[in-house]
């Protein structure tokens, strides 16, 4: 009975160390991302998950439309977006 509640507990212990370790920090980086792409506005300046640098020209709930140079404007996903470079 005793080897058998210790490998229980051990199991148990290494789920929460896991836990602590991976997921915790994992889902609070991505409610800090989800955050940050929900207070998007035009003008600042954001890097896409794809490295794209570039300005917001226009946002609407699922679009944006990102200003890379004078007369270059691409549209992204409004997920495509991985942070903010600078705040304009």
């Amino acid at each position: 009975m005793d080897g058998g509640m210790g490998s229980i507990i051990m199991i148990v212990v290494m789920f929460a160390v896991l836990y602590f370790l991976l997921i915790r920090p994992q889902q609070k980086q991505q409610k800090a991302v989800r955050q940050m792409q929900q207070s998007l506005s035009k003008g600042d300046k954001i890097v896409t998950i794809g490295g794209l640098h570039g300005e917001i020209d226009y946002i609407d709930e699922s679009k944006v439309v990102i200003k890379t140079s004078e007369n270059n404007r691409l549209t992204f996903d409004r997920r495509a977006i991985r942070e903010l470079a600078d705040k304009g």
